[in-house]
């Protein structure tokens, strides 16, 4: 780049007609070129992985209120024969987390298959990424021990 100055100059003095517009390095030209298109690929699937992520918060938070509605006269019953509040959050919760933990287990499994396939694609990024799977892993059981945690609640007020 210390060059471009001077490499201009000797052009103008050939040819003034000739328009040096873009002078910048090898490695700049292809950064900016080459590597565009993989770079828009991966936002556009980042945004993409992002609006999923929250489409299964709302699916995991759906599945288990539906299931504990659905319970309600049996949770009513079991109340009425003496269950106490605390026993019956203790097992709309239990089941709440037996139904997230066999989806965590089945999803860790599904994408540790599919990384194999994807692993030629990237570059900078292992395809066993702890920090990635761990954050999606937590956002998941955050956003189902809040779907169990509520309807559990709801659930210990049913009328006997």
């Amino acid at each position: 780049m210390r060059l471009a100055n001077a490499v201009r100059r000797e052009v103008w003095a050939l040819d003034r007609n000739i328009a040096l517009a873009y002078t910048d390095t090898l490695s700049n030209y292809l950064m900016q070129f080459t590597y565009a298109a993989p770079r828009f690929s991966f936002i556009l699937l980042g945004v993409f992985a992002g609006v999923g992520l929250v489409l299964v918060s709302i699916g995991v938070y759906s599945v288990i209120a539906y299931t504990v509605t659905r319970q309600t006269h049996e949770i009513g019953i079991r109340m009425a024969l003496g269950a106490g509040g605390t026993d019956v959050f203790r097992m709309v919760l239990g089941m709440g987390l037996r139904l997230i933990g066999m989806g965590v287990a089945a999803g860790l499994l599904v994408s540790l298959a599919v990384t194999r396939v994807i692993a030629s694609q990237l570059w900078g990024v292992s395809p066993y990424d702890l920090l990635t799977i761990g954050g999606v892993v937590g956002v998941v059981g955050v956003v189902g021990l809040a779907a169990c945690y509520f309807p559990a609640r709801r659930a210990t007020r049913v009328d006997r």
